[in-house]
């Protein structure tokens, strides 16, 4: 979901749309999730999530099936440039796709 805004310049006349930033979603709690690097359990950690994070997810694509706090799912989430967090750890009110696919 995004929202259009629209802005005018100062001299009035142009004005520029920006969509506003997409929704963010909350890591289940008492959970510190790892980011890894691809899609999977096999790819590196890059960083891991503290408790209480929210994640905005820029498209989301199929990898390791992994079981967490919100079932079982082969769903994984792009969270930035080569960081990407299990499904089954966020919670998007869906059991299914909430962004574009990767």
């Amino acid at each position: 979901m995004s929202v259009d805004r629209t802005q005018e310049m100062a001299g009035g006349d142009e004005k520029v749309t920006t969509a506003a930033a997409a929704a963010s979603y909350p890591v289940a709690p008492g959970y510190r999730l790892n980011v890894r690097s691809g899609p999977g359990t096999n790819y590196s950690v890059v960083r891991v999530l503290s408790e209480g994070a929210r994640v905005r997810i820029n498209c989301q694509t199929t990898g390791t099936r992994v079981s967490g706090p919100y079932g079982t799912s082969n769903i994984w989430n792009n969270i930035g440039s080569g960081q990407y967090v299990s499904d089954a750890y966020i919670y998007t009110g869906s059991d299914g796709y909430v962004a574009p696919r990767c």
